[in-house]
């Protein structure tokens, strides 16, 4: 089953492409949002799988969009017009649909994002995953010298625009890479993604405490920096501190 999120300004448009896709057994449309801000929040909230995005909205179009989108995450651009296909593909879209939108085009879509994650999943089970250790030496700037401070000391990661900021007892300092990038060097069992833009140490949380919104998390750290974790990872971190 595809959790799918459904991206575009226009009502209309969202009507008829839910109404397509309800007639597709392996797709769950989970929610529909109306731009990029309401796009970006409901990421943090569900589970997707797929996202359909258009590419002409006010703000921030499609393009921007599937930009800041996480990589795991397939999206396919569903637009009126095809002189963008070029940047589309690209961005690494699984697919570029016209409107008006072919019911058996459709199809043949799902059928490629299908299959696009079941390589992904193959390619993931033959690579071996290196994580850094915890004494890994990183060499950061800090104004007019350099510093090697080791990961165990890392408070937190926090992604700023191009560049990762990293937080750690000798202040802040930068690095030129994704958060995402960041992420996979990372071993889980020491650091959590707290959202999709902030990774935090674990054993650095001094408290949890339940956020403004309805099933979201505030992760109080031992500095006392205050980070707010989304509703999407809320219960995950809940399970880090299980013991059952």
């Amino acid at each position: 089953m595809l959790n799918v999120l459904i991206v575009d300004d226009e009502r209309l448009a969202r009507v008829e492409l839910k109404r397509l896709l309800a007639k597709i057994p392996q797709v769950n449309v989970v929610a529909e949002a109306n731009g990029a801000a309401q796009a970006l929040e409901l990421l943090e909230e569900h589970d997707i799988d797929l996202v359909f995005l258009d590419i002409q909205m006010p703000e921030m179009d499609g393009l921007q969009l599937a930009d800041k989108i996480d990589p795991s995450i397939q999206f396919v651009f569903c637009t009126a017009f095809n002189e963008h296909a070029v940047d589309a593909f690209s961005l690494n879209a699984v697919d570029y649909i016209v409107k008006p939108i072919n019911p058996d085009r459709l199809l043949r879509t799902i059928a490629r994002v299908q299959q696009s994650i079941e390589e992904k999943a193959e390619q993931s089970n033959k690579e071996i995953i290196s994580y850094l250790p915890d004494n890994h030496g990183l060499l950061l700037k800090f104004g007019d010298s350099s510093k090697i401070v080791r990961l165990q000391d890392v408070e937190r990661f926090e992604s700023i625009g191009n560049h990762v900021a990293v937080y750690t007892p000798a202040g802040k300092s930068y690095i030129h890479s994704s958060l995402s990038k960041v992420e996979q060097r990372l071993d889980p069992a020491l650091f959590f993604k707290a959202s999709r833009s902030e990774i935090i140490r674990v054993d650095n949380i001094k408290c949890i405490e339940d956020g403004m919104a309805t099933g979201s998390l505030l992760a109080i750290m031992n500095s006392g920096k205050t980070i707010d974790v989304s509703r999407r990872q809320a219960q995950q971190l809940k399970k880090l501190f299980n013991v059952w």
